[in-house]
């Protein structure tokens, strides 16, 4: 039996979603050793978040690369309208913001996590090896020190100091370390989609709101990227329908996106997500943290989750790298991530299972919907909207990047 290849670094990190990336990169940027692991050859995914929220971009500028990250194809969102009913409303202005950027970009992820991980290979101390699968723990009485994983050559040990687990809502880490998250619940689910977009199709409301109906359209240039909110556990019904009934639910919700239908002809093309929002009372052991998804899986509402999980990356960087330079560190840096992190996770989740319980559920249901009193006001009175475009664009507890940079290669 072939011995497992081993290696060492200062942080091991277990996906390489916007989180892992994020955090590899700012300490690698640091001077520290660091190796992400991404199970996936590559980066497409296509239910990745596409949202890149003005406080995402806020850091992009505290990094000194936004106006390289701008040039990547995005379409922008300076206010955001949902139709509810058949009537518009406005709901987020983030054209007032104090940020560098007051619009949320929409960017395929798959282009978001390249150019941060084409950043961070600038650093000759990071390392980011793809078809990588984390597998398991390495561990030392009641501390973790390492990884096992699964790459293309065969199993690797990959001995650290610190491993962060931000391998998603089911992370295996997090499984096997016993950590356990608590269920908070979600009425829904989505389906994922793509169609064509006509050249003079014009500006589209980010999402409309019928008797029973939810889709979400977002601009991709070329085609729209689809979600259709269906009810939890309803998708086997809706496909034991047909697809002939799918397409026909859709173009009588949305006459303006029926000529582009027949391209949807087969179920492959549809890809379910099921929604979680969860989050861990404890989100590290020795020598292990969760974060991102990991630690706090979101609802889709407003798109906050990668945002979220950068702030997290942020945060994470900011206390762990001075401790990881010194070979210092101890599970009060940890805790105190965690502590950190904590309370806007909760607010958030708060507010969106708030939008879940008053507004998503009674849409799902099949009766006429009645716009909520809040997004009448929201409508009718700008400095609401502009409240609601700090909670959304920047959200609680801003991060900024406090982690030395000691150049590149």
């Amino acid at each position: 039996m072939t011995s497992p290849a081993k290696a060492w670094c200062q942080c091991c990190v277990a996906g390489g979603g916007p989180a892992g990336v994020m955090l590899g990169f700012l300490l690698a940027r640091a001077g520290l050793d660091v190796i992400v692991l991404e199970k996936h050859a590559d980066f497409f995914r296509d239910f990745r978040g596409d949202t890149i929220h003005p406080s995402t971009q806020e850091l992009i500028g505290e990094l000194g690369v936004l106006p390289q990250f701008l040039q990547l194809q995005h379409q922008k969102i300076h206010e955001l309208r949902l139709e509810f009913g058949g009537r518009p409303f406005r709901i987020a202005d983030f054209r007032h913001l104090p940020t560098r950027s007051r619009f949320i970009a929409l960017m395929p992820q798959w282009d978001f996590l390249d150019f941060l991980a084409e950043q961070a290979r600038a650093y000759p101390t990071f390392k980011l090896q793809m078809a990588t699968e984390a597998t398991g723990l390495i561990e030392d009485g009641s501390r973790i020190c390492g990884l096992r994983a699964q790459g293309p050559q065969g199993e690797i040990e990959i001995h650290a100091d610190l491993c962060v687990a931000a391998d998603g809502r089911h992370s295996i880490l997090r499984a096997q370390a016993g950590m356990q998250p608590r269920e908070l619940g979600a009425p829904m689910d989505v389906l994922w989609f793509e169609l064509a977009r006509a050249p003079d199709a014009g500006d589209q409301p980010l999402g409309r709101f019928g008797a029973g109906q939810i889709l979400v359209t977002i601009d991709r240039g070329d085609y729209w990227q689809c979600g259709y909110v269906i009810a939890k556990d309803g998708y086997e019904a809706l496909r034991a329908r047909g697809l002939d009934a799918f397409r026909a639910h859709i173009a009588g919700f949305v006459p303006a996106l029926a000529p582009s239908l027949p391209g949807l002809d087969d179920w492959d093309q549809i890809k379910l997500l099921t929604v979680q929002v969860n989050r861990l009372e404890r989100w590290w052991r020795p020598g292990l943290l969760c974060i991102g998804d990991a630690a706090h899986a979101m609802s889709p509402i407003a798109g906050v989750g990668v945002n979220l999980a950068i702030q997290d990356a942020v945060a994470t960087a900011n206390e762990v790298a001075g401790p990881l330079l010194d070979a210092a560190l101890e599970d009060q840096h940890l805790e105190k991530v965690q502590r950190r992190r904590q309370w806007p996770t909760r607010v958030t989740q708060r507010l969106q299972l708030l939008v879940q319980d008053r507004v998503i559920s009674s849409a799902l249901e099949d009766r006429a919907p009645r716009p909520p009193l809040a997004l009448r006001l929201l409508d009718r009175l700008p400095p609401l909207r502009r409240i609601s475009g700090r909670l959304i664009g920047i959200g609680v507890r801003r991060e900024h990047i406090r982690t030395p940079d000691v150049g590149p290669s």
